[in-house]
């Protein structure tokens, strides 16, 4: 089975970090974010992955191109001009790098990968990390035989809430858990006959397509009420590395 993940995007809302290198690519913990996500799906068996690239895509393709050499150790002959590799710590991943333009949109980009997805594959956002449990996910989708799953998580408030009673204050309820309803979560399930939703390169995936689908029965929602968060901001990323450092990252499910 494949994974897809989106990282073409510009990530402007990151732009201290974006303006020198695809979010994608913006570390926590060392790693980029997209390695963290390859992660969660590889600690599930999805090992072969079609990265969609965009903005700044040359700096993802040289950062897998690297990757095999940067994990490894090695001796550097400088005489001989020759290297070899003592031992390698590099994944067992296929990674397929498609360049789907600079300013196609997130549908457009999933449009371009059509001719490499013969089966049911995941698919996903380069921004967004959980302990979502991918097997049960996919499980899910092949149950119900629809052609998409999208997974849905309620998100906690970013901020407590007044109690009130009329004009007088009297409580504070601290950041709820249920932030007020479903929102999309990505880690999609999607059969290849989904895409066909996609008008062309300047389709949202998050509009028509999925509109379409829900309209025609054929949308699911997996409900995940653990750990997601989305890294869109610079107070995200500082969250993120906070638990990773702290060794608390629910989303490190590999070991």
């Amino acid at each position: 089975m494949k994974a897809v993940i989106l990282a073409g995007g510009m990530g402007t809302r990151l732009s201290e970090e974006t303006s020198v290198r695809p979010k994608p690519l913006v570390t926590v913990g060392g790693m980029p974010i997209l390695w963290h996500i390859m992660k969660i799906y590889s600690a599930h068996g999805i090992n072969d992955f079609v990265v969609l690239c965009g903005y700044k895509g040359h700096l993802i393709k040289e950062f897998f191109v690297d990757y095999a050499l940067h994990s490894s150790d090695m001796t550097v002959d400088l005489a001989k001009n020759e290297v070899s590799v003592r031992r390698s710590r590099a994944e067992t991943w296929k990674v397929t790098l498609l360049d789907t333009g600079l300013e196609t949109q997130t549908g457009g980009r999933l449009r371009r990968a059509r001719a490499l997805l013969k089966e049911d594959f995941c698919f996903t956002y380069g921004d967004g990390v959980g302990d979502v449990d991918i097997t049960k996910l996919v499980a899910f989708h092949r149950r119900h035989g629809r052609l998409a799953t999208v997974t849905a998580v309620q998100p906690p408030a970013r901020f407590g809430a007044l109690r009130m009673r009329g004009t007088r204050v009297t409580g504070f309820t601290e950041k709820p858990a249920d932030g007020g309803g479903w929102v999309n979560a990505g880690f999609f399930v999607l059969s290849p006959k989904a895409i066909d939703a996609v008008a062309g390169d300047a389709t949202l995936w998050e509009k028509q397509p999925l509109e379409s689908l829900a309209r025609r029965g054929q949308l699911a929602a997996y409900r995940h009420t653990g750990f997601w968060q989305m890294m869109d901001t610079l107070r995200d990323r500082t969250h993120l590395e906070d638990l990773w450092e702290r060794g608390r990252a629910p989303w490190k499910v590999w070991r």
